[in-house]
């Protein structure tokens, strides 16, 4: 399985974890000049921009620490940007969701982590 197909399973399990918990998807993959946000969701009174990281195990280091100062301004920059072309009344918010799956075969463990950073 390639790197692209690793953070593809991992960003449909995470979407599937959030729609299990009343979220509403509102897109997926949504790219700028910016970068990437891997998932946009909108619950009760927030519009939640998630990043996903999917890690075999959390042996070395857990997969939020991924999400580091750099990464996190690229996904407000990018969240701005979808913001300008989509007005909403929802509160902003961006969470990380942890993926933990040793293998395909293997049940996924999550960690979601809300108001990340």
């Amino acid at each position: 399985m390639t790197t692209v197909e690793r953070g593809k399973l991992g960003e449909s399990i995470a979407l599937r974890f959030l729609n299990g918990k009343d979220y509403v998807t509102v897109a997926t993959g949504w790219r700028s000049r910016f970068g990437e946000i891997d998932l946009i969701v909108r619950n009760r009174d927030f519009l939640v921009f998630v990043e996903v990281k999917l890690r075999k195990n959390a042996n070395f280091v857990h997969a939020r620490e991924y999400v580091g100062k750099t990464k996190q301004r690229k996904i407000k920059a990018t969240a701005n940007n979808w913001l300008s072309f989509h007005h909403t009344k929802l509160q902003p918010r961006f969470d990380v969701i942890e993926v933990y799956m040793e293998n395909e075969n293997s049940t996924p463990q999550i960690v979601h982590i809300e108001n990340a950073f």
